[in-house]
């Protein structure tokens, strides 16, 4: 796979994975120790603090990310045929998603 469609698969696959829109993730790939090496930063989705009931069952930020670089890695890695040495995630701020009316 050439780089740009490495990046445009990890871009999408994160975004997806993590709740946002593909616009809201920013990725680097990169060789390192004979795989990629992949960097995300993005927002991540959070409850609505005046929603005491979503605030006490999230869970917490740090185990959301490390869950999400394992699920990602062997996604990219099933995705890509590359084997995945490192997923980097930044979170660069949190997004509160909109509900949706119920009419």
């Amino acid at each position: 796979m050439h780089e740009r469609v490495i990046d445009k698969v990890v871009r999408e696959t994160s975004a997806v994975a993590i709740g946002v829109s593909r616009d809201d993730v920013n990725v680097e790939t990169a060789e390192w120790g004979g795989g990629l090496a992949v960097r995300i930063a993005a927002k991540l989705p959070v409850p609505d603090l005046s929603d005491l009931e979503a605030i006490e069952a999230a869970v917490p930020v740090l185990e959301r990310v490390r869950a999400l670089q394992a699920e990602l890695a062997e996604e990219f890695a099933r995705l890509t045929g590359r084997d995945i040495r490192r997923v980097s995630f930044t979170v660069t701020g949190a997004i509160i998603p909109k509900r949706k009316r119920v009419r």
